[in-house]
């Protein structure tokens, strides 16, 4: 590539939730004449197998406070003050036209360094409440682009509703043709966020089990796990004659999920985002734990259409989650107006959008 096509710097951090957007707006940038420069760390550089080859990659030193200990605690201002030092200093030298964060402490060091050099900067919110990073910076960039509406930001703060980027991968399966359950085989995809969740593993297969053989028979599972959980679930489905196949990571996710009659999952922004637009049936399990209850608010655009049966964590049993899974498909119209409602609230020209503000934002500083 030529140093006289524009360059656009996205930094992002090591979860599928900050990863997949920044992958699907790498490949729309690209395809559209820019060069493109990943700032990620150690975790964030395991998803860059699905971005683009001509993706240039760098790994910054970068630290959270919320995991490890009391040294971690310490010892993580030095590493993100390192980090945003080595960061300034690459883009004083390679002067990038945009920098883009999608969150997650390793967006701390380019979206600093690009404040510090007062670079053209936007950050893109994936979920229904900003993370403490893209709080931090909401007020101090030039744009904010929001997946979930409405976002709660900080005052002062605009955003610009364009949806979650869903990878190219998930838009080759947008709309694609739903066959309802019936008395033929059928696929239910279980999925955990981009690392797999235990509670699932605990929950879902015995759900599965406890269903009635004359529509179990006719059920394949794809089911991820955790590493540390793959062996006993597999052991499980097999000791209950379930046709399964469980992994830690599906590379082709989009594929089985346009296979799928319903879909069990986390409510991670891309999660719900990939559903709504390849538009199928959910059962949504918001995670408790997380940060201001965000997955929540995730799950209200797919619930509010009907397109999703929502299951606190709080309510999270074997019957319940048992019961749920056999009123859908127990349904075929039901199912399918399910289907249907996913792809009413799906916004598929999200990559589309977002890319836009990206060269609008260039061609602002450039007038």
């Amino acid at each position: 590539m030529s140093d006289k096509q524009p360059l656009l710097v996205i930094a992002a951090g090591g979860t599928g939730g900050h990863m997949f957007p920044a992958q699907s707006l790498a490949e729309v940038m690209l395809r559209r004449g820019w060069r493109v420069r990943l700032s990620t760390d150690a975790r964030g550089a395991r998803y860059t197998g699905g971005f683009p080859h001509s993706t240039e990659v760098e790994q910054v030193s970068s630290a959270t406070f919320a995991r490890g200990g009391l040294v971690n605690k310490i010892l993580a201002p030095l590493h993100i003050a390192g980090g945003v030092m080595g960061a300034t200093l690459r883009m004083a030298r390679v002067k990038p036209d945009v920098v883009v964060g999608f969150g997650g402490y390793p967006t701390i060091p380019a979206l600093s360094a690009a404040t510090i050099l007062r670079l053209p900067r936007m950050i893109h919110e994936a979920n229904g409440v900003p993370g403490r990073v893209n709080r931090l910076f909401a007020k101090r960039v030039d744009r904010v682009a929001c997946g979930v509406w409405p976002t709660t930001l900080p005052d002062g703060a605009e955003a610009v509703h364009v949806g979650n980027p869903v990878r190219l991968a998930v838009l080759e399966r947008a709309a694609a043709g739903y066959i309802p359950p019936g008395d033929y085989p059928m696929s239910i995809l279980v999925i955990g966020g981009s690392q797999g969740a235990r509670i699932l593993s605990d929950v879902i297969p015995p759900a599965l089990a406890a269903l009635p053989s004359d529509m179990l028979r006719n059920i394949r599972v794809s089911h991820q796990a955790r590493d540390e959980d793959q062996a006993r679930v597999a052991q499980f489905y097999a000791d209950q004659g379930i046709n399964a196949d469980v992994e830690p990571f599906f590379r082709d996710l989009p594929n089985r999920m346009s296979e799928a009659q319903l879909v069990i999952s986390r409510a991670g922004a891309s999660s719900v985002a990939d559903i709504s637009v390849i538009g199928r049936p959910s059962i949504l399990i918001p995670y408790a734990a997380a940060a201001d209850d965000h997955q929540t608010a995730n799950a209200k655009g797919l619930s509010g259409a009907g397109a999703a049966i929502v299951i606190p964590e709080s309510r999270l049993d074997i019957d319940t989650v048992s019961e749920q899974i056999a009123t859908v498909l127990n349904s075929p119209e039901g199912a399918l107006q399910m289907s249907q409602a996913a792809l009413s609230v799906a916004m598929p020209d999200a990559p589309q959008h977002l890319a836009d503000m990206v060269e609008e934002l260039a061609r602002s500083r450039t007038t």
